[in-house]
């Protein structure tokens, strides 16, 4: 471990609630909770105001809504996150090569390698500056905490929450975590926290006080060594910027439970056809297809099949996927489905032949024509809560509800007063979906594709159509 606290580790705060009410003045000091708004949709995001009633991340959102029936409830905006996350991760690679991302809203930094910090004082004037240059850029808030190691540096931003900057002096750490619950360390969730309380150890202390022998005893090898290490401060995991993508999967969450065999099937065929799509965006291949299904009961299957080369083939994973689901009982109705590919290369096996004939592997033409037909069909109107319109007469506004043929805006932007609120018939021509205003005057304009259709498919606290899985 080092020396000097220069890993940073940077966490936004309360991100997707804060950057919408950022670009909502209605909603600025008010409970505001993002997430699934389906009969099984989870929270992914509470504000503050939203905290104080007991709303928490991965909360089923019917549980939420009784503890918060006033907040205010928005479907996730992907896309105008992520634009956000690229500002702030720019700033951060201004500072040093080794950024590590862990999400859109949390990242890693080696100060050290940027040069800008080499001791206690500079890294904090570092941080400092760093949390002025995101709330200049985005108008969101961060907090920063700063530490010789990564383990420690996420456990300072996290005490330094909301808006602040912690550092943990080399030499103070002991100190620091003895009195603290065992559950701020990483990897001690509900189930081991309870383990080890049944045993009479809460604290990190008395971690250290019972010794390695003993922590095995009680978690096993792996767990144990890797927990009474952590305890003692001690952690030399480096900074990695970059990190290999291990899988390209999509995954749908139904509101109602599918019984039809051949509505599963039929679902399954259209997962896979998406995979495909993604899988080819970000040019890779895979060996392993993987078929991902959460049953009536919330037990969930996974099986999957390797192939004896990599592809990036629509029918041949269509086919693999089709066949796993043959061996998966179906019976009592499913509530997830998920199509992935792994086992990731940046070739095909299609390819390898192409070379060696001079030739060029060209797109699917069944897939080809399947997303002209798809493209060709007008997508369904509907109105996600949260989700920006323009309207001919009254201009920019948001989704504040819909139903029963009708849907309501309010009509305000990221630097207006708050604005009045009016209702439309859903199939109103003036009203159309529109990308988000950015949250600083002057700042980059997010293009928000699926507002309407998809993006109020999914009920899950994260967007379930398109995932990439990294290390």
């Amino acid at each position: 471990m080092r020396t000097a606290p220069t890993i940073l580790h940077l966490d936004m705060d309360a991100f997707y609630a804060s950057a919408e009410q950022a670009s909502k003045p209605s909603l600025r000091g008010k409970a505001v909770i993002v997430g699934g708004l389906g009969p099984r949709g989870v929270v992914a995001t509470a504000s503050y105001e939203a905290r104080v009633f007991g709303v928490h991340s991965a909360m089923p959102m019917g549980q939420a809504r009784r503890l918060a029936p006033n907040a205010a409830y928005l479907v996730p905006r992907f896309e105008f996150y992520r634009a956000i996350s690229e500002q702030v991760m720019g700033l951060l690679r201004a500072l040093s090569p080794l950024v590590e991302p862990l999400s859109l809203d949390e990242a890693f930094v080696d100060l050290e390698a940027g040069g800008v910090a080499r001791d206690g004082e500079s890294a904090r004037l570092t941080g400092t500056k760093l949390r002025a240059d995101i709330r200049a850029v985005t108008g969101l808030t961060g907090s920063v905490g700063l530490a010789a190691s990564k383990m420690l540096a996420k456990i300072a931003s996290e005490e330094a929450k909301p808006d602040g900057l912690v550092l943990i002096e080399p030499g103070t750490e002991r100190a620091l975590l003895g009195p603290k619950s065992v559950r701020i360390l990483p990897g001690v969730g509900p189930a081991t926290g309870d383990h080890l309380r049944r045993a009479g150890i809460t604290t990190v202390e008395e971690i250290v006080e019972a010794g390695e022998d003993e922590l095995v005893r009680l978690v096993g090898k792996a767990h144990g060594h890797g927990l009474y290490a952590m305890a003692l401060a001690l952690d030399d995991r480096p900074v990695v910027a970059e990190r290999d993508t291990k899988s390209v999967s999509v995954e749908d969450t139904y509101d109602v439970d599918i019984h039809d065999r051949v509505r599963v099937r039929m679902e399954v065929q259209r997962l896979a056809d998406r995979c495909v799509r993604r899988l080819r965006g970000a040019r890779l291949s895979g060996r392993t297809i993987v078929l991902k299904v959460r049953r009536y009961d919330f037990s969930t299957l996974t099986r999957s099949e390797t192939l004896r080369g990599p592809t990036d083939d629509p029918a041949v994973v269509r086919e693999a996927a089709a066949r796993l689901l043959e061996g998966v009982d179906t019976t009592g109705g499913v509530r997830l489905l998920g199509v992935g590919v792994s086992g990731l290369a940046d070739y095909t096996q299609e390819d390898l032949f192409a070379q060696a004939a001079g030739e060029t592997h060209l797109e699917d033409e069944d897939t080809a024509e399947e997303t002209a037909r798809e493209e060709a069909v007008p997508a369904e109107r509907r109105w996600p809560a949260g989700h920006d319109v323009r309207h001919t007469e009254f201009g920019h506004g948001w989704v504040q509800g819909s139903g029963l043929g009708r849907v309501t805006v309010r009509f305000e932007t990221p630097d207006s007063a708050p604005g009045r609120v009016r209702t439309f018939r859903t199939d109103d021509q003036a009203l159309q979906p529109a990308d988000p205003l950015p949250l600083i005057p002057g700042g980059p304009t997010v293009v928000a594709p699926g507002l309407v259709g998809e993006a109020a498919h999914g009920s899950g606290a994260e967007r379930p159509s398109e995932i990439v899985d990294r290390m």
